[in-house]
Order: structure tokens, then C-alpha cells, then sequence
């Protein structure tokens, strides 16, 4: 599934706007306050809680939807990674048109093509077709997601500016924390018949709610436009794409030639993504990433640990839900209510670092999330390690509520640790990456420990698909694959302790090295 946004952080609620922080303006009269400007901002909460909340309610309905729709369970981590890739990789660019055709006309696009996508997802009829409408669902969400901040600024000044941002974090700790349960509850409820469908049904009231509020927004037009770089875009896309593609269908796990000549292309294509960028910066052409961001260890870093990091938490919440509904056959409610500890955890955690510990103890409070990570994960390990294979391992809840903590303290520390050396005009840039990283971690997290978890639970021989759809004809605990779940659950989160291992490293590498200040950083 795609990760959490972070609460109490402007710039960790999704990613950032793809241009620098229009700076303060010289001293004189207060501007009049934009008019409506709380009405307005309700609209964009609201946005930004449907996105969050699209991505969450799939972490439980996937194994569902699979077992209307057919195919190899393999596949179930296309439904997340369908949106979440188009997402991450195409956030700067979905910021960039909004700095040219203007961030109200882009929003109202983007919304609208999001329900239209949702529409489409709920009449899906094939995994082929659900899987395309959920890729033009994650390209329209990197065009709404990119414009709220800017849009807020734009309404709003001084003391209320504060609290305009510090809006975002409650609303969408609210919505990751509501998305996996309500997920559940809606796909259990089995509304008029609409069983899986109605997580998606669900987004068109929210989506035609934004849409009619649209016109309280300003048109807040760049004054400067950037150039598109459509080249870099198809790079980044291409790239990506080839690189997760193997992990998605499990061909690494397999001494195949093909699947491992496809992830050696894609590294080649970001390489040559790299170079391309490199070039458009030395020659004053827009790019879609800031050369100057990697002039030493901290960011590189920064990126590295958030990518590493979400990769960690989404692939998590997705393989002990695939553990739950293919292993033991529990439905889509219970797994659900299992993964509550988990984001309710992380909701009270991230406010708790926000108000609480960050102000005193600064990035340490970073370590002491991932420390709670580890632990938590290690308590799951050792809950799979002795669970019997056919029953519900009552103790993993405490464990997966101790990852939930862990997560909550990383966030803001981490964010602010990322762009603390970051030059003002580089913000937006930087803002942008680290989310896109956040967004392509899920993604390949999704990927890899979903292909750990399936190379363990086909190797006995037990047809995936028969498990799949023993969701559906029986409610008893255990059953065919108890056994090889338990297994690739356990393997999955093995994994993730290496992660977490490797998250660390990056993480005390986001400290740069002193830097003497040269007359162009004055």
C-alpha cells in the first residue's frame, strides 16, 4: 500500500509544491485576507484526505478485489503499486504545470480525473482494466497533491498561515488512520452487492465535493513559468518502471535471465536520467531535479532513508494483511481492525514528536522511531515464530502498534533533519524529491516483500489463486497455505529488518559534513 503521509509537517502530509516557497515580501500594509480562504482550505484537506484515504482502503480490499477479478494472487500488489509508481514519479512534473497553466485549473483537473479514474476502477471487469484505471488514478493525484500548499499559502499570511498548515497534520492522521478499517468495513458490508467496489464509489461524493468548491480557490499563476522537461519525465517513468516491474511479478525470485535484464535496464535508464539532468543544470535549462541538492552526503542520504523507510511500511501493513486473508481466510473487517493499532499508533506518535519532543530533543527523536520500528518488527518475527500456522496470532496487534510508533516518531524529525542545509530556493525542489522517494519507497517496498512473501507461499504447490478465492467460500481460520503464508510473512518481515538496518546507516549520513558558506549561499 502507499505510505502514510506525515502528519505535522507541511511538507511530509504528500509532496511538496515542485517550485520554491515564494519568499517574503518587503515590509508594508497587511494584505487584506483572501475571502472564504477556510472554506477553501476545507476543499483542499478534503483532496488531500481522499487521495490518502484511496491508498489506504486498498491495503485490505486487494486480496479481495483479486478474488472477484481473477489472475494469479501474485498480482495483488499491482493494485497498490498501479497508483503509488505514476505518483511518485510524477509529482515534480504535475507541480511544474501547475506553475504554467496555474494551480486551481490543475487541481480541478486533476480532481476530476481522479473520479472519473474511480468511477472506472469500480466497474472494472478485469485486473488489466483495474490496473490501468489505478494508474491514471495516481497520475491525477500527482496533479492535485502538488497545488495545495501553494494555493494555501496564497489565501493565507502570518498567524493564520500557522494554522492553515497545522490543519493538515490531524486531517490526515484522521484518514490513514480511517482508510485500512474503513476499507474493511466497506468491502465486509457488502453494500447493494458492491462488495470491493464501494472503496472506490466512495470517492465520488468526496471528488464532485471538491470540484463544487473549486471556484472559492485563487488563481495564484507563477509569475515565473518553467519549462516542462519532458524528456527527463519520460526517463523518470520509463526507468522506474522497469525497475519494479521484476520485483512486482516475482521474477527475481527465479533464476531467469529476463527479469533480471529488465532491472539492469531500468538502473541503466536512471543513469542515463542522471546524466540528462546533470546536463540541462550545467546549461540553465529547467530540470526536473536541483543539481545543487546533491552537492554533498546529507540529501542523497535523506533521499536514500525515506526511500528505504516506506519501503519498510508499506510492505509491512501489505504482507500481514496478505498473511490474514490468504493464510487464515479471516475477511476484510478483521484485517482491518488488525492493522488499527498499527495507524492509530502512528497518528497519537507523530503529534506527540510535533508538539512534544522534536522542540527538545531534535533528530534524536529520528532514531528513536526507527529503534521503535526495529523493535516492533522484531516482536513480529518472534509473534510468527511461535503463532500455530491455523490460528489468529492474538500478540501481533501490541507489535504492530509498537511499528506504528516507530513510524510516528521518524516523521517529523526526519523531514526536518532532510531540508534543515537545504538553500531557500532549492525548497520546493527538495520537497518534491523527498516525497517522490517516500512515494517510490512504498512502491518498491510493496514490490520486494510482496515477492518474498509469494516465493514462499507458492512453493508448496498450493495454486495462489485457490487461496485467493477461498476468502470468498470459507470464514474458518487456517485451511490450504496456512503453512506457506506464515512462512512468507515471516521471510517478508526478516527482510524488513535488513531495511531498517540499512534506513539507519542512510539516516546518520543525513548530517552533512561542516560547509563553509560561499558568497552566493549569503
Amino acid at each position: 500500500m502507499p505510505n502514510h503521509p506525515l502528519p505535522h509537517s507541511p511538507l511530509s502530509k504528500g509532496p511538496g509544491p515542485a517550485r520554491p516557497l515564494p519568499a517574503a515580501g518587503p515590509a508594508g500594509p497587511a494584505a487584506a485576507p483572501y475571502p472564504r480562504r477556510w472554506a477553501a482550505l476545507a476543499a483542499l484537506l478534503l483532496a488531500e484526505a481522499m487521495n490518502l484515504l484511496d491508498s489506504t482502503i486498498m491495503t485490505v480490499a486487494a486480496p479481495v478485489i483479486h478474488a472477484d477479478l481473477g489472475g494469479p494472487a501474485s498480482g495483488i500488489p499491482w493494485y497498490s503499486a498501479a497508483y503509488t509508481l505514476p505518483f511518485a514519479v510524477l509529482l515534480i512534473t504535475g507541480g511544474r504545470l501547475g506553475d504554467i497553466a496555474g494551480p486551481r485549473r490543475l487541481l480541478r483537473l486533476g480532481v476530476a480525473g481522479f473520479v472519473l479514474a474511480s468511477t472506472v476502477c469500480a466497474l472494472a471487469a478485469s485486473p488489466a482494466m483495474l490496473i490501468g484505471a489505478r494508474a491514471v488514478q495516481g497520475a491525477a493525484a500527482a496533479l492535485v497533491i502538488p497545488q495545495t500548499i501553494g494555493l494555501i499559502r496564497a489565501m493565507f499570511q502570518g498567524d493564520a498561515l500557522a494554522r492553515a498548515m497545522g490543519s493538515i497534520g490531524p486531517v490526515m492522521g484522521l484518514a490513514a488512520v480511517c482508510g485500512p478499517v474503513l476499507g474493511g468495513l466497506l468491502t465486509h458490508a457488502d453494500l447493494l452487492g458492491s462488495s470491493w467496489r464501494a472503496v472506490f464509489l466512495v470517492n465520488l461524493p468526496l471528488g464532485l465535493a471538491v470540484l463544487a468548491a473549486t471556484p472559492l480557490l485563487p488563481e495564484d499563476r507563477s509569475e515565473r513559468r518553467p519549462r516542462l522537461d519532458l524528456t527527463g519525465t519520460v526517463l523518470a517513468v520509463l526507468g522506474t518502471g522497469l525497475l519494479v516491474q521484476p520485483l512486482l511479478d516475482g521474477g527475481l525470485t527465479r533464476f531467469a535471465l529476463r527479469p533480471w535484464a529488465t532491472l539492469a535496464t531500468g538502473l541503466a535508464v536512471l543513469a542515463v536520467f542522471g546524466l540528462q539532468q546533470r546536463r540541462r543544470s550545467r546549461e540553465g535549462r529547467s530540470a526536473l531535479v536541483e543539481a545543487g541538492l546533491f552537492r554533498g552526503r546529507g540529501f542523497p542520504a535523506a533521499l536514500a532513508a525515506s526511500l528505504l523507510f516506506f519501503a519498510v511500511v508499506s510492505g509491512l501493513m501489505m504482507v500481514v494483511v496478505l498473511q490474514l486473508q490468504l493464510g487464515l481466510h479471516t475477511d476484510a473487517r478483521s484485517s482491518g481492525l488488525t492493522l488499527l493499532p498499527w495507524s492509530a499508533a502512528m497518528a497519537v506518535a507523530s503529534w506527540c514528536a510535533g508538539t512534544r519532543l522534536v522542540p527538545r530533543y531534535g533528530s534524536r527523536v529520528m532514531f528513536a522511531g526507527l529503534a521503535a520500528l526495529l523493535a516492533g518488527t522484531l516482536g513480529a518475527v518472534a509473534v510468527y515464530a511461535t503463532a500455530p500456522a491455523a490460528s489468529y496470532p492474538w500478540p501481533l496487534p501490541v507489535a504492530l502498534a509498537v511499528c506504528g510508533l516507530g513510524q510516528g516518531l521518524f516523521a517529523v524529525p526526519f523531514f526536518t533533519t532532510a531540508l534543515h542545509r537545504v538553500r531557500p530556493h532549492e525548497t520546493g525542489s527538495a520537497a518534491g524529491l523527498l516525497n517522490a522517494a517516500q512515494q517510490l519507497g512504498g512502491t518498491l517496498g510493496t514490490a520486494l516483500l510482496g515477492a518474498v512473501f509469494f516465493h514462499a507461499f507458492s512453493a508448496p504447490g498450493l495454486p495462489a489463486v485457490h487461496a485467493v478465492h477461498a476468502v470468498h467460500t470459507t470464514s474458518s481460520a487456517g485451511g490450504p497455505g496456512a503453512l506457506a503464508a506464515l512462512h512468507g510473512v515471516r521471510d517478508a518481515f526478516g527482510v524488513a529488518v535488513a531495511l531498517i538496518a540499512c534506513t539507519v546507516v542512510a539516516a546518520a549520513r543525513m548530517r552533512p559534513s561542516p560547509v563553509v558558506a560561499t558568497a552566493g549561499d549569503r
